[in-house]
Order: structure tokens, then sequence, then C-alpha cells
């Protein structure tokens, strides 16, 4: 049976983790963090920590894999590059599994963190970030690290960023998603919420319940578009190649 390669870290990546247990496809899910691994479906084969290109060559062709599977986050446009470029080398076959985007919403846009934290200055009331951890510094500006509410995941190194930049402690806001849209607006009710910044994450990165709450809510949407347009297969269209693969 053929053997799968896949690089998760995303909603998507642990639904299809889940899916190929199930079936008792034989697979290795690339993690960066060990957090990343906690999340995994009981019965995944797990390979932790941060790769290179190099490193990941290494792996495709040490581990007798058939295929591999992208499913980074949409934003992770060097990490992507990296596994197209092993895959060359290594002569491995590679899907991408591309997030569907919810862009129709109305909404402002930036098209990248810099212009957004250029548009929330001359936005007034308390900002919502969720945006992660790694980009908090576009916003860490005199002035606007005061009014920003960072949304982060509850890990020591998250915090310490968030206190490292200087956004008040009282501000930060250490949760594990998925978020509902009840908990979403309540965090902006709470906290009084005017602006509420996120990527373009599509329907498994929670785009749609923000955007929900913000609206219940009454405060402005600003989103992050993505750094570029992908081509690529859904879940299920990889799910359905597998089976193909499989059945072959």
């Amino acid at each position: 049976m053929n053997k799968v390669l896949l690089f998760g870290g995303t909603g998507e990546g642990r639904a299809l983790a889940e899916w190929m247990v199930a079936r008792g496809i034989p697979h290795t899910v690339c993690v960066a963090t060990e957090y990343g691994e906690t999340l995994l479906p009981a019965g995944a084969e797990a390979h932790v920590g941060r790769m290179d290109s190099g490193e990941m060559e290494a792996l495709m062709r040490a581990g007798g894999y058939s295929l591999a599977v992208d499913a980074t986050h949409p934003y992770a446009v060097e990490v992507t590059e990296h596994i197209r470029a092993a895959a060359e080398a290594a002569g491995l076959p590679v899907l991408r599994l591309v997030r569907q985007s919810d862009g129709g919403e109305l909404c402002r846009r930036a098209k990248d963190m810099a212009g957004a934290a250029d548009m929330l200055e001359q936005m007034p009331g308390h900002v919502l970030l969720t945006t992660g951890s790694k980009e908090l510094h576009h916003f860490a500006r005199p002035g606007l690290a005061e009014r920003c509410y960072p949304r982060v995941l509850p890990m020591a190194d998250s915090l310490e960023r968030c206190l490292t930049l200087g956004f008040p402690p009282k501000n930060i806001i250490c949760m594990q998603g998925p978020f509902s849209r009840e908990l979403n607006v309540a965090l902006l009710r709470q906290y009084h919420i005017q602006t509420l910044v996120t990527k373009d994450t599509g329907g498994y990165g929670g785009f749609r319940e923000k955007a929900e709450a913000a609206r219940e809510a009454g405060c402005a949407l600003l989103v992050v578009e993505r750094p570029s347009r992908e081509t690529g297969l859904t879940l299920e269209e990889i799910q359905k190649k597998l089976m193909e693969e499989e059945n072959a």
C-alpha cells in the first residue's frame, strides 16, 4: 500500500490525517511543534520539528513515500516553496491542498500585515488581532499596540513574544480554537472591540465565525489578503485521489 507524507498543521491537515487513520493508509504527518503533535488524531504517525528543504528532501527519500501532500497554511508561502523544491529534488509527486477562500465577505481589506497596521492607525478603538503571533511585530507601534488585543495560542513562546513586543499583559488573550461565533461575539463585547483583524483563512480557519461575530457585535472586519492565489485540490478531491491510488 502507498505511503503518504503529509505536511499538516492546519484543520484540513488534521482532517486528512484522521481520514487516513480510519482507512488504514500508511502515512506520516509533519508538524512544526510538539504542541501541533498533540492536536493530531490518535493513530497518526508524526514527524515533529521544523525542516528546511534539504531536510524535507532527506525525509522524502528515506521514508518510502509514494506521494506528498502539502496541507500547510495558505499564508505559509516559504514552507510551501520548500516542500515543492524538496519533492522535485526527491522525484516525489506532491499535491497541494488549497483552502477555499471566503473572500466575498463585505469588509475592509489590506494587502499585507504592514498595510493592515497602517489602516488601524487611522481607525478608532480597540482591536482584536487574530492573525497569529508570528507577525505581531507589524502592530507593535507606539499608540497602536496599547489598543490591540492579540489572541494567540496558549504557549509560552507566544505569550513571551507578545510581552516582548510591548502589548499590555491585560490585553493578551491566550486561547486554543476552534472558536464559535458565540465565543467570538463574547470576546468582542467583553473587550469593547471596534475592529477585528483576521487573515482570509477560509472555513477551516474560522473565518466565517469571525465575520458573523463582527457583524453581530457591530464592529469592523479588516481582512489581510492571501499572499498569492494558489491552484490545488480541495480536501475532498485529495481524498478521492488517495482512494484511486489505493485501488490502483
